[in-house]
Formats: C-alpha cells, structure tokens, sequence
C-alpha cells in the first residue's frame, strides 16, 4: 500500500476499457461526495493488453456520463507491482479473478483478491459481472 493513502483499491477487468474504468470512476465519485478522496486510492487495470493506451468504450463512458460520472484515463495492463501497491483487487469475473491469482504467484505482493460482486449485498449467487464489450449499448 503506498503510505500516502489508508486504503488502496484495484479494479481489474479484461481489457480496462468497460467494466473496471466504471468501478473505478463510481468509487471515486462516491468518495469525492464523502470527502474521502485523499485517504483512498483508486485505479483500474486489465488482464490482457490488447486496449493498452486506450481510453474507455464510448458504451461505458456514455453509461457512466447518464449518472453524472466522466471516465477517464487510458487501459493499462495489470503489472506484478500492483500487488505490492494495492491493498485490495477487485476482479470483475471469475477468469479475470483466475488470471490475477497466476500473476500474484509470481509476486509476492500482499494484496486481497476478490471478485467485486462479493460486496454485493443483492448478488444472487451469481458473482460475475457481465462482460459487454461484446454485447450492445
């Protein structure tokens, strides 16, 4: 964790273009309304590297603007530092969970893995948050 910040929080998707920008961004939106953007570090990260350098799906971006949140940044690729920076990573779906548990053997960061939906409190068994890079707006 960077000493900066009490928590540090990674949203982690396959390609950092749709789901985990939206965590991400609706996050620190919260935490900006609580006034607890310093103490809380936020960031987002893709499994595959094929939108590197990317700016969010306008798909995403347009969802997120229709509730008042403006994505930003460019996708990046989850990197073994991540573990070592990040107290918390948030996997948007089992595979994406799977390949982040490979990548954290090869570190020996100390980051939680989870699935994001964990924290869902009207989950319904299903922890998967679906993909919709492939599916329409």
């Amino acid at each position: 964790m960077t000493a900066k910040y009490d928590v540090s929080v990674l949203f982690v998707c396959l390609g950092n273009i749709c789901r985990s920008p939206i965590g991400e961004r609706v996050l620190a939106h919260r935490l900006e309304q609580e006034g607890l953007s310093d103490r809380v570090r936020v960031d987002s990260a893709g499994t595959g590297a094929w939108h590197q350098g990317e700016p969010p799906d306008p798909r995403s971006a347009e969802v997120a603007m229709q509730h008042g949140i403006t994505l930003g940044g460019r996708a990046r690729s989850v990197s073994g530092q991540d573990f070592h920076e990040f107290d918390y990573i948030l996997a948007m779906d089992r595979s994406n969970l799977q390949d982040l548990r490979h990548l954290e053997s090869e570190s020996d960061g100390s980051a939680v893995l989870t699935l994001f939906r964990e924290f869902d409190p009207r989950q319904d068994g299903d922890l998967d948050v679906p993909d919709p890079y492939y599916g329409g707006p």
